[in-house]
């Protein structure tokens, strides 16, 4: 939250800078949107989380730790922050109307917490697993524009896409180790997803900057089918990833 705090400063003070240098008309780039297409690239920070579902809680599986029998308890999902590198194609369908592909590559992390519970309710055990993922993403969306105001704008989009983690491993690989509590959680490499935001556009001297918010929902499970306590615990796996996204656009 704090980098994304000295994002917004760092634009709103950049901004300012600029608002001086308009053209004689006091409009910056007027005819931008009369172009059939334009090109430009983003710089994101993005948050990446899993939906998870559990199986039937009488269900749960146990497994024998230093000859202790622990069950399942609880598992709870922790996010961290990620970045990401796009390029956009913008193609203009009508006066308000925008069909944009932003293909990019996005570096994200989270994790999985799980808390085991022996019998007696007496001990328990805590282990973290953490899910590191490369993406190629790659977006289609519309983009409904409002009616431009002077050098502002603002905008919705919706839309979907593919995205292929290239960390992820064909095949489930198991560690071995006793009770397989080394095994690590492992996802499935495609996903499909569908998307939803919105943003504002800044019309520069030279370029057009925007700031976008939006989420990625993915709509396949991602667990990868590995025989240990914690891949066990898990019935279905979504990905979501919430992006804000700075644009130059020219």
């Amino acid at each position: 939250m704090k980098q994304l705090l000295y994002i917004l400063a760092f634009t709103l003070i950049y901004l300012q800078s600029l608002s001086q240098h308009k053209e004689e008309s006091g409009v910056n780039l007027p005819k931008f949107y009369r172009n059939k297409m334009h090109f430009g690239f983003a710089l994101a920070y993005n948050k990446t989380d899993f939906r998870i579902h559990t199986i039937k809680n009488s269900e749960l599986p146990d497994t024998v730790i230093g000859g202790v029998t622990y069950g399942m308890k609880t598992i709870y999902t922790k996010s961290d922050p990620g970045f990401a590198l796009g390029i956009i194609t913008d193609f203009r369908l009508h006066q308000y109307i925008r069909l944009r592909f932003t293909p990019n590559i996005s570096f994200a992390s989270r994790s999985l917490e799980y808390k085991l519970e022996n019998a007696k309710r007496d001990s328990t055990k805590e282990y973290k697993k953490s899910v590191e993922s490369t993406f190629l993403i790659f977006p289609l969306e519309l983009k409904l524009q409002s009616k431009r105001l002077d050098n502002f704008g603002a905008y919705v989009i919706l839309g979907g896409g593919y995205s292929m983690d290239l960390v992820s491993k064909k095949k489930p690989v198991s560690s071995g180790g006793a009770n397989q509590l080394d095994d690590a959680v492992q996802l499935k490499r495609d996903d499909f997803f569908y998307s939803g935001g919105a943003g504002v556009d800044f019309y520069l001297q030279y370029f057009k900057l925007g700031l976008e918010l939006k989420v990625l929902q993915g709509t396949k499970n991602l667990k990868q089918p590995l025989n240990n306590i914690f891949t066990n615990s898990l019935e279905k796996v979504n990905s979501k990833m919430v992006i804000f996204s700075i644009t130059f656009e020219g």
